[in-house]
């Protein structure tokens, strides 16, 4: 049980992360007519409020309609609408004239930021917190949890400090994803969610003729193909992709209707193996696949490339489809270099698979993220779990399906952002 000194820092909610989710979160509190006001922190391990930094390129726009802002579904009214916003910072009428949906990346962050600086002004977000576990706290007669402890250390000072909760929320977004073949800590092997910021890092000298390599087939990696030529005009880049070809993502007016809250009721209440089946399909909307008119772009660059010189080996930047590296080896050839071996996926007609090896200056990796980062954070929680219970199951709801035997029913933990196996694919955050 809390002693009276604990119950004046009791919170109702710690969020941890202050991305999207819980921005959307401390809108949602702020408009909801409640009895009281409610004791609510965010914990951020950034320094500072910043939304896809590694990947805020010139000229990149958003992916989804700024309708699906922070508010809009919920409250059009909203003052934290993404047209709030413009009127607040008076482009409203100019942006209506650029007659899109899409605004530009820089912004969306921008509009973020503006939501970020109304929760910071209140004293309810903290940066640079890196939060290290959250365990249970009180226990009530009946032997149920009533509070979680939420303990985290200060990036700047390394202070560790405890926070108790009632309600916790964990949205703190994906953990960059870079394949075992490659080296985990180069300064030359970049993740695309550091790219913007890492780049020049990598490649110092922007008149250099470098050759460089990007991996993946989505979006991200799209961007940086198609940005590297502009910072390093005598360079080559050589995009590398599993698939046969760079494909479109499906963004067409009755696909994007999987994404209608009301559709999850449904795909939640599915049996796992139809599920299953049911977000495999809607992959093509977000994973692996390209905005239509970057490819057309990208094409369009290629093929001007044959009217100038129509030897493969002069051009500056190309596509090897249908590769898949393999392994690499650092340190090789003038002595910095990263040697990358390949092997085709597709074999030839006799049935075998060339291996082929490449080597370059720097590797700009675009593998995605891994959203597990909850398990770790949980580990003191497990024993809240159900008896045979391994996983960290989550209810429609995105509450936590802990055994109610050992939590109260007004405590509990919620989770955002790695839910996709029951509540379908998530919607392009960019």
């Amino acid at each position: 049980m809390l002693s009276s000194s604990d119950l004046s820092d009791l919170q109702d909610l710690v969020c941890i992360g202050f991305g999207p989710a819980s921005l959307a979160i401390a809108i949602a509190l702020q408009e909801t007519n409640l009895p009281s006001r409610p004791k609510v922190t965010f914990l951020e391990r950034q320094p500072q409020f910043a939304w896809h930094a590694g990947m805020q390129l010139p000229g990149a726009k958003m992916q989804i309609s700024f309708l699906k802002d922070l508010a809009t579904p919920r409250n059009p009214q909203s003052k934290f609408t993404f047209l709030s916003y413009l009127y607040d910072q008076n482009r409203l009428n100019t942006f209506i004239n650029l007659g899109t949906f899409l605004p530009s990346r820089k912004e969306y962050e921008d509009y973020l930021r503006w939501i970020a600086g109304h929760f910071e002004q209140q004293g309810m977000v903290s940066y640079g917190q890196d939060v290290l576990e959250v365990a249970p706290g009180g226990v009530s007669p009946s032997g149920k949890a009533t509070y979680f402890r939420i303990t985290a250390r200060d990036l700047k000072t390394s202070k560790v400090t405890t926070r108790i909760a009632r309600n916790v929320v964990i949205a703190v977004g994906g953990k960059p994803m870079l394949p075992t073949e490659f080296p985990q800590k180069h300064q030359a092997v970049v993740h695309s969610s550091t790219y913007s910021t890492q780049v020049h890092l990598a490649l110092e000298d922007p008149t250099k003729e470098y050759h460089i390599a990007v991996i993946g087939s989505g979006q991200s990696a799209a961007e940086i193909f198609n940005d590297l030529p502009s910072r390093y005009p005598n360079a080559k880049v050589t995009m590398i992709i599993k698939n046969s070809a760079l494909r479109p993502s499906d963004d067409s007016p009755f696909v994007n209707e999987i994404f209608d809250p009301d559709r999850v009721d449904a795909l939640y209440q599915q049996p796992e193996e139809i599920r299953t089946r049911a977000i495999a399909s809607d992959r093509a909307t977000n994973y692996s696949v390209v905005r239509l008119n970057l490819i057309e772009q990208l094409y369009e660059r290629m093929y001007a490339q044959r009217l100038d010189n129509p030897d493969p080996a002069s051009f500056k930047v190309r596509i090897l489809n249908n590769r898949q590296v393999v392994q690499t080896q650092t340190g090789v050839g003038s002595g910095d270099q990263i040697l990358l071996q390949m092997k085709k996926v597709v074999k030839d007609s006799k049935g075998f698979s060339e291996n082929e090896e490449l080597m370059v200056d720097a590797v700009f990796v675009a593998t995605g993220y891994v959203r597990n980062a909850h398990e770790d954070i949980l580990a003191k929680s497990r024993g809240l779990l159900r008896p045979g219970q391994t996983k960290f199951s989550v209810r429609r709801d995105y509450k936590i399906d802990f055994d109610q035997n050992k939590v109260s029913e007004n405590a509990g933990i919620w989770l955002q952002g790695c839910n996709e196996k029951t509540h379908g694919v998530r919607p392009l955050s960019h």
